[in-house]
């Protein structure tokens, strides 16, 4: 793994100060393509409260609101929520927030956490850091969705690193329902374990005690 720490923000700032949609998430057939996978992932029909990490300009975000009663998502760069809020105007079970990853993890539980092309900007401790944000805020039967792009690149980790620390941190709680690669990309689901049942708090009587 590399040893670079996390890109600041203002890295993607002067991404967005340069182009309004510098990685062409609303025209690329790459995207497209990636997009429809991810949403024809998604284990469940419905979900009650989703989380999208780094939803830049709201274009996935804007196909996940379908899916879900109330959606959150955040990014770290104005412009980009800009687009976002008025992509997602129409849809009021949406809210976009400025945030960054890990330290303004929202507040609150969710049944869908979507990781879409943002895990691998992360160093290892900010990504551990967020792997425990995610075994906090994941509820039983939620599903966490994970999609990075394989190339070569120069952020702190590969989708792979990113994609294996996650599953590997969180594989006491979560089963990994799905993991496929594209020759560009990998998509994976994580669904949490049910919740185990609570011990009665009554004691049984032993054995030949009753009537005594």
């Amino acid at each position: 793994m590399s040893e670079r720490g996390s890109l600041p923000a203002a890295y993607f700032a002067e991404k967005y100060a340069a182009d309004p949609d510098p990685w062409r998430f609303a025209s690329s057939d790459y995207e497209a393509r990636k997009y429809a996978a991810t949403i024809a992932a998604l284990p469940r029909a419905r979900f009650a409260s989703g989380l999208e990490a780094g939803c830049s300009i709201g274009v996935l975000t804007a196909m996940l609101a379908q899916r879900c009663d109330a959606l959150l998502g955040f990014d770290v760069v104005e412009a980009a929520l800009a687009q976002a809020r008025a992509r997602n105007a129409d849809n009021p079970q949406v809210r976009i927030e400025h945030r960054s990853l890990p330290q303004d993890w929202p507040d609150g539980a969710f049944d869908l956490i979507v990781f879409s092309e943002v895990l691998y900007y992360l160093d290892e401790a900010d990504l551990r850091a967020v792997v425990e944000r995610v075994r906090t805020a994941l509820l039983p039967g939620g599903a966490v969705v994970l999609v990075h792009w394989l190339g070569p690149t120069d952020y702190p980790l590969t989708g792979d690193a990113a994609t294996e620390l996650l599953t590997s941190a969180l594989e006491d709680v979560c089963d990994v329902t799905r993991s496929e690669r594209q020759p560009d990309y990998r998509l994976d689901v994580l669904v949490r374990r049910p919740a185990a049942p609570a011990q009665s708090a009554a004691r049984r009587e032993p054995p030949g005690s009753a009537g005594r």
